[in-house]
Order: C-alpha cells, then structure tokens, then sequence
C-alpha cells in the first residue's frame, strides 16, 4: 500500500505526518486503510493527487470532540464573567475611557491585558488535561 507523506496539522496545529492513499485506493482497499487508521491514527484520502478527505481514529475522534467541548465550557465560563463585571457600576464610564485611547495606549493597555491570570492559569491547565 504506497504512500506519500505529507504534512497536515494536528488537532493542535501542529504539523503531523498523514500518510495518504488515492480515493480509488480507499475504495478498492478499504479494510486495509482502516487497518492503517488503527495503527497510525489518520489516512489522507487524496483526489488527483490533492487531499480531500482524512480518516482518523476512534481515539483522535474521541480527543477532537473531548478539546472541542472543553474548550467551548472555556469559552462560556469566560464570557459569562466578562458579562457579569460588565454589569458593575462605572464599566460604561471605563468603557468609554478605552474608546477614547490613541492606538499606542490600547496596544499598550491590550498588552497588559494579555498578562497570564490565575482564572486564564487555570483555564488552560483544563484544557491541557482534558486533551492529554
């Protein structure tokens, strides 16, 4: 079963090895391509020599929606705070403050902004268990 490595990005965006076999190949041989999934975790599934389709694992499957779904509780979690502070008393003052800054004071405010936080700490140590 020949196959030409290419690089595809992981579920994490970093770049990974993804054998590929032809559509035709898939269709002729497609115990064969599961048997390869199993072992290496995807196949690439190419169309006149051009990706068109990748076969992953159970378990790659498993990992993608896992991230996904802890990622999005993140994400919820996040905002959901962001809306409850925006309901303070002054934030409209503040918020209006933060309309009125030239470009290098909101750079310079976006940068400290960015700062690790504990609640951001934590947030990203989930997620990296989450995806093992």
């Amino acid at each position: 079963m020949p196959a030409v490595l290419r690089r595809a990005r992981s579920r994490r965006g970093k770049l990974a090895d993804a054998p590929q076999v032809s559509a035709s190949e898939a269709k002729n041989s497609f115990g064969r391509v599961l048997d390869r999934v199993a072992r290496e975790g995807r196949v690439a599934i190419t169309k006149h020599d051009q990706p068109c389709a990748v076969l992953i694992s159970i378990d790659e499957y498993r990992a993608l929606v896992g991230a996904e779904a802890v990622t999005l509780d993140t994400l919820s979690d996040e905002f959901d705070a962001l809306f409850e502070r925006m309901q303070e008393p002054g934030v409209a003052a503040a918020m209006q403050k933060a309309f009125a800054l030239t470009p290098a004071q909101l750079g310079r405010a976006a940068i400290k902004a960015a700062a690790p936080t504990t609640a951001r700490r934590a947030a990203a140590k989930r997620v990296h268990r989450a995806r093992g």
